[in-house]
């Protein structure tokens, strides 16, 4: 297969002058199913090349232990795409950003103490190369060098936003070497001086990172670098959204203006997104810019021409026309077609279980002195509760936490008493107790995301540091892991409207073969939705922008499909609604 090299103005494959026109699609934030749907998708708007992160802290969610099966499966996914004749551009981290929980980084790393993230630290050199091994063993049969379409792979990512520590930088590129990955290696940084001098090396390719400006921004890259080709390595043609904010939009016919700048430019680039796809579970990430900690929405459309569902946008039609112009080529004939999508309607859910009756029934408590962190309970995602007994005399006094991360239901003999969120809500609570008295302290903690980008990357979950009432620690807590993986311990009976953390259970009946849908939970505030076992992702009412989650059809099956959804805070009525819409604000 042809190889990729460049001499001090293009890119040559095979010695022939190529533009690279990529665009990103994450393997993991798509169901295997659909991924030659989404790659037809790319080949049929024009682009010749697909790139895609690689997330480690999936692929090993515990130490020692890999996995590439289902969405994992990366060779399968290299391997729809050199089917198709597509490139591929692998960036495999090990930190990749994404707005995917912790960066891709696995949470266990967080169990070190004296670990450091992201330098010349051999303790994380030892963690990261066993996972590298595993990972380049799949890649490497598929490198263009033998015989496959993988002709470009990043040494870290983003680096110079993060750090500046060349010998990691270089150390990292020899674990690449020393796996036999022998293609085109390159950095992408943004174009800030001090990112491209942080995060570069001297004899590596750079590209760089942007969203407007091509012209401008590809100038500041051959300033920098003059002796090689231009390349954006994220086009950001769209954006994210937190909770609490707005939905994000474009103008496709913007879109469109700036391809011309980067053909103009004889720069090459790589969409992202080209399509974003879906933050299944809880593997979305979160900012924390200015004292406020931002979790990330489930839905990850990022305006890009594919929307989360995977149809074709204007912005799908914009690129294509631009990418045919500046080209000359027709892209290629391909039939490609929106998948179906159905209005399945009201489903009532009739079942229900209080978490906090059930809690024996899906964790077995672990016994410490302060509260544990997840991380130290070997946690990856979801929600810790912290049980204890207080005994008075104590006067009244408030009950505080050193650090919160994230989101906490306090309850008082079962009885809620207070809620605390991160940077948002902190409801007084007061335990004032007399000679002989005592008191159940039952605190639900969740994890709506570990910071993915930034100095706040060192991100804990739980309870941090420890619990007081007023400047008294208090000693002796059971700590319950609720990875809410496992449901099936749970004990069911008739469902009813309630105000603390439920689960609700009804299903859905297909007639015939299932189509993509969108579930829509008004009745509801705040909590997750599994289908068949799936997890959705997240939803939380009142923050907005999302108000649907997208169901792909390969998740449902014709007949009955088991429906769990939990909430945390209240159900108003225990009904949720199939539309073959979503609803984004």
């Amino acid at each position: 297969m042809p190889v990729l090299s460049y001499n001090e103005k293009d890119f040559l494959l095979d010695g022939k002058p190529y533009t690279i026109i990529s665009g990103a699609i994450h393997y993991f934030r798509v169901v295997p199913e659909y991924w030659e749907d989404r790659l037809l998708k790319l080949k049929a708007c024009g682009f010749n090349t697909v790139e895609t992160y690689t997330c480690w802290n999936l692929h090993e969610r515990r130490e020692g232990e890999f996995d590439f099966s289902g969405i994992l499966d990366i060779e399968r996914f290299i391997s729809i795409a050199e089917s198709l004749d597509l490139n591929v551009i692998i960036r495999p981290g090990p930190y990749i950003c994404a707005e995917w929980e912790f960066g891709g980084l696995p949470s266990w790393l967080l169990k070190y103490e004296n670990l450091t993230l992201r330098c010349d630290d051999e303790l994380f050199y030892e963690k990261v190369t066993p996972y590298y091994r595993e990972l380049f063993a799949r890649i490497r049969p598929h490198l263009s060098t033998n015989g496959g379409r993988v002709f470009m792979m990043q040494v870290e990512n983003e680096y110079g936003s993060y750090g500046d520590d060349k010998t990691y930088l270089q150390k990292t590129k020899k674990i690449f070497e020393e796996n036999g990955i022998d293609c085109l290696l390159f950095t992408s940084d943004g174009t800030n001086p001090s990112m491209l001098s942080g995060g570069t090396l001297p004899e590596l390719l750079a590209v760089a990172n942007f969203g407007s400006a091509p012209a401008d921004k590809l100038a500041k890259l051959h300033a920098f670098k003059p002796n090689q080709p231009l390349m954006c390595g994220e086009f950001w043609c769209g954006w994210f959204s937190h909770w609490y904010e707005e939905g994000h939009t474009h103008k496709p016919e913007a879109i469109a203006a700036m391809l011309d700048e980067f053909f103009e430019a004889n720069g090459s680039f790589n969409f992202y997104m080209f399509h974003g796809g879906t933050n299944f579970g809880f593997t979305n990430g979160a900012n924390h810019m200015g004292g406020t900690y931002q979790p990330t929405i489930t839905s990850y459309d990022y305006c890009a021409p594919l929307s989360e569902a995977g149809d074709m946008t204007a912005t799908y039609d914009a690129v294509k026309k631009s990418i045919e112009k500046n080209t000359g080529v027709k892209a290629p004939d391909i039939e490609v077609h929106d998948t179906e999508k159905a209005a399945y309607g009201e489903v009532t859910l009739g079942e229900s279980a209080n978490l906090l009756d059930n809690l024996t029934s899906i964790s077995t408590p672990v016994h410490t002195v302060a509260p544990a962190t997840m991380e130290q309970l070997d946690q990856n995602f979801g929600y810790i509760l912290y049980s204890s007994v207080i005994n008075g005399p104590i006067e009244e006094q408030e009950l505080e936490f050193t650090q919160l991360h994230d989101r906490a239901h306090i309850f008082l003999d079962g009885k809620l008493v207070g809620l605390r969120e991160r940077s948002r809500r902190r409801d007084s609570v007061q335990i004032p107790l007399g000679m002989g008295e005592s008191v159940r302290i039952d605190i639900l903690v969740e994890n709506m995301g570990r910071v993915n980008y930034g100095p706040k990357l060192l991100d804990r979950k739980g309870i941090v540091g420890g619990i007081r009432i007023g400047s008294r620690f208090h000693f002796g807590w059971d700590n319950y892991s609720l990875p809410m993986e496992d449901l099936s311990g749970l004990v069911w009976t008739p469902a009813t409207p309630a105000e603390v953390p439920t689960f609700y259970k009804g299903s859905l009946n297909i007639k015939g073969a299932p189509a993509d849908t969108f579930v829509k939970l008004s009745g509801f505030e705040k909590g997750f939705i599994t289908i068949n076992g799936f997890n959705l992702g997240r939803f939380y009412n009142s923050a907005g922008p999302q108000k649907t989650l997208y169901v792909p059809a390969p998740i449902l099956r014709e007949g009955e499909n088991e429906i769990i959804v939990f909430e945390s805070d209240r159900c108003v009525e225990p009904k949720i609604e199939f539309l073959d819409t979503p609803e984004i604000l």
